[in-house]
């Protein structure tokens, strides 16, 4: 599937900000599962846009420009071509040890709810493959996945209990289970495109910008499960960065000297070739 993302973040400033700094992980890599076609990021002001790279091996931009800014955007426009390996990353130079990603942080330590719940979901499973989609399927049946909109996330112990999140919350609640099951796993932020030749329940939750987890088995290395769709990443999915949570992923970063009364919008937008989805 040929994907075409486009996704804007515009600020406007009540008081002009006197400078403002973006740390952007908005750039998909190349592995078997995806090929990056074209990929541009775009300010619309004068400043300085400088591509490192993360000790997770995500391709991360920072941008900055001096002010007085009053308003303010950037502009993220991208053709990738996708491949469906149920869920499967392949091809992807891995840059930290498997082992780090058993490690629990503030937004995935587990509760005693949420340990009995991973436990409980996968007691009739009997390989580290089948109680990984047995957890998905029941946290996909237990809670409600919301649009995040203006919404924050949670973390996975008060979104379990509440039985609802964005898809960042979901894809906390995932990790925090399956590393309490003794799996490494990682949180993905990406893209999801509805496809034409799916119907909408397929994939309830393909507005555009999405997040769900990755865990390593043995017999099969990293595979993705998003839990808020309730399936592994398809074509539909375009992956873009990684972390032990969201806090290593996370978009979009920023800080800024003044800018008071800040304003934020955001766009995004994920369509397949010939057709199109968007939120707003």
């Amino acid at each position: 599937m040929r994907i075409r993302i486009s996704h804007s973040i515009a600020y406007a400033y009540a008081e002009p900000a006197r400078h403002i700094t973006q740390i952007l992980r908005l750039t998909p890599r190349d592995h078997d599962g995806q090929h990056v076609m074209s990929w541009r990021i775009e300010p619309n002001i004068d400043g300085r846009l400088r591509a490192t790279q993360d000790p997770f091996g995500n391709i991360v931009h920072t941008f900055s420009a001096d002010g007085p800014i009053a308003e303010m955007a950037i502009r993220i426009d991208g053709l990738i071509e996708t491949t469906d390996l149920a869920g499967v990353v392949r091809g992807m130079i891995e840059r930290v040890p498997i082992e780090v990603f058993r490690r629990d942080t503030l937004l995935t330590t587990p509760d005693e709810a949420l340990r009995s719940f991973a436990s409980e979901a996968t007691r009739a499973a009997d390989t580290p493959l089948s109680k990984m989609h047995a957890l998905m399927d029941a946290l996909h049946d237990q809670t409600t996945c919301v649009e995040a909109g203006q919404r924050t996330g949670l973390g996975a112990a008060a979104a379990f209990a509440a039985r609802e999140g964005i898809p960042q919350d979901i894809a906390h609640v995932f990790m925090a289970c399956a590393r309490h099951l003794g799996m490494p796993a990682r949180y993905v932020s990406g893209y999801v495109a509805q496809s034409d030749s799916l119907p909408q329940s397929t994939l309830p939750h393909a507005s555009g910008a999405h997040a769900w987890a990755e865990v390593h088995l043995d017999d099969y290395g990293w595979i993705g499960f998003d839990a808020a769709n309730g399936l592994c990443p398809i074509d539909t999915h375009v992956r873009i960065a990684a972390g032990l949570d969201y806090a290593d992923a996370a978009p979009v970063r920023g800080a800024r000297k003044g800018g008071d009364g800040e304003a934020l919008a955001v766009t995004v937008s994920a369509r397949e070739a010939g057709g199109r989805i968007s939120n707003q």
